[in-house]
């Protein structure tokens, strides 16, 4: 396979989009592709090596539901309990009306809800939970007690009713936590990046790393329209020209030493990231040998969870024609989504352009990744994935 698309489209994507990107390829559990184009550093003229470690923000999600995955197959727990019943501060939620008025909520958050965005959470990190347990951790948000803290302030809407992207993979993170009694970056290195040779895939930056890593930058539209909020870039920017700029390679999600992000805190290279989606598409069974899921597990993964009024709230330009399952997208409906993809493929995106695709019935794995916050997956992801399945 020559992948003369993807490699078009590739190129198109760092003249016109982006500074650079770079992506692996897996199929029937071979790397079929290895391809990158453009920079690493716009400024000094440095092209992508292929051993570029990236933020890869919320792509961290598909780790984060496969750890907890895990535990739902050890009976750890069910997607049905109450999540009060690992975490009690929990117990008692508050709902806030948009004129600011409380009331206790009826329906008690579960384990699900965290699975499926639906616990009625927001994505507010400057939250008067989360700036407590800043206060009382001394600034280095030790994961437990920052979700404990959290868990003070009032939701959104009537737990289990609608889907709103949020912090529940960060939440879900700290049940993770709880349950195992390890560091949450401990039973994911232990559980999953061990056992399938991600050996270059961390929650935490350190000088090396830091060398390591592609230069971030945020595009800026030429028309004035920039979007500060990162989160909502990802959901909604699609300016056409502008500018790039150099932020630095921190990531705000990453609240301090102690703050594992289940969310959002990955570091990693694209070759280690796609050993992960490789795993996912061959039913939960590594390349070399270890299964971390079971093929049931993967299968109810891909299975959406939202009803036709969450599905309304799923509303991401990009996301139309999907579902959401255990914490990722799911493919649905192909005259919707302009996608010509498999039904059941799944995956999620990152907030500088990282891309997880995943389909089980052809065994295909795909990692992308560019470093570019504000990065229009409304425009990239689709074509992205057109291209990669026009050249299969």
């Amino acid at each position: 396979m020559e992948f003369s698309n993807l490699k078009a489209f590739m190129a198109d994507m760092t003249k016109n989009h982006t500074v650079g990107n770079s992506i692996v390829i897996y199929l029937d559990g071979k790397i079929v592709l290895k391809h990158l184009d453009g920079l690493n550093d716009l400024e000094n003229n440095i092209p992508l090596t292929g051993d570029e470690m990236y933020n890869i923000y919320s792509c961290s999600k598909v780790c984060t539901v496969t750890a907890a995955t895990q535990l739902l197959e050890k009976g750890e727990f069910l997607t049905s309990d109450p999540l009060y019943e690992y975490m009690p501060e929990f117990k008692k939620m508050y709902i806030k009306s948009e004129n600011g008025e409380l009331k206790e909520a009826k329906n008690p958050i579960t384990i699900g809800d965290l699975f499926g965005m639906s616990a009625g959470f927001n994505y507010d990190l400057r939250s008067p939970g989360i700036l407590r347990a800043g206060e009382l951790t001394n600034g280095k948000y030790d994961t437990v007690k920052t979700i404990q803290s959290f868990a003070s302030d009032p939701i959104m809407y009537e737990p289990g009713t609608r889907w709103a992207y949020s912090l529940a993979h960060d939440v879900l993170a700290g049940l993770v936590s709880v349950v195992s009694g390890k560091k949450f970056r401990d039973y994911v290195k232990e559980n999953i990046f061990e056992p399938i040779g991600m050996n270059n895939s961390y929650f935490h930056k350190t000088p090396e790393i830091e060398k390591r890593m592609a230069e971030q930058y945020t595009f800026v539209p030429a028309d004035g329209s920039d979007v500060t909020d990162v989160v909502e870039a990802q959901r909604s920017g699609n300016a056409k020209k502008g500018t790039f700029k150099n932020v630095g390679k921190g990531n705000s999600f990453i609240l301090g030493d102690e703050y594992d992000s289940g969310g959002a805190g990955i570091i990693t290279t694209v070759d280690d990231y796609a050993k992960l989606a490789a795993t996912l598409a061959n039913y939960g069974t590594a390349l070399n040998g270890e299964k971390i899921l079971s093929r049931y597990s993967v299968e109810l993964m891909r299975q959406n969870r939202l009803n036709d009024t969450q599905l309304k709230d799923f509303n991401w330009p990009q996301l139309i024609g999907y579902g959401y399952g255990l914490g990722v997208r799911t493919h649905m409906d192909p005259t919707k989504s302009s996608r010509i993809s498999n039904l059941g493929e799944f995956g999620w995106c990152g907030a500088a352009g990282a891309a997880v695709i995943v389909d089980p019935k052809i065994n295909l794995a795909v990692f992308y990744a560019q470093h570019v916050l504000n990065p229009r997956e409304e425009y990239y992801l689709p074509r992205l994935t057109n291209a990669i399945y026009s050249d299969l």
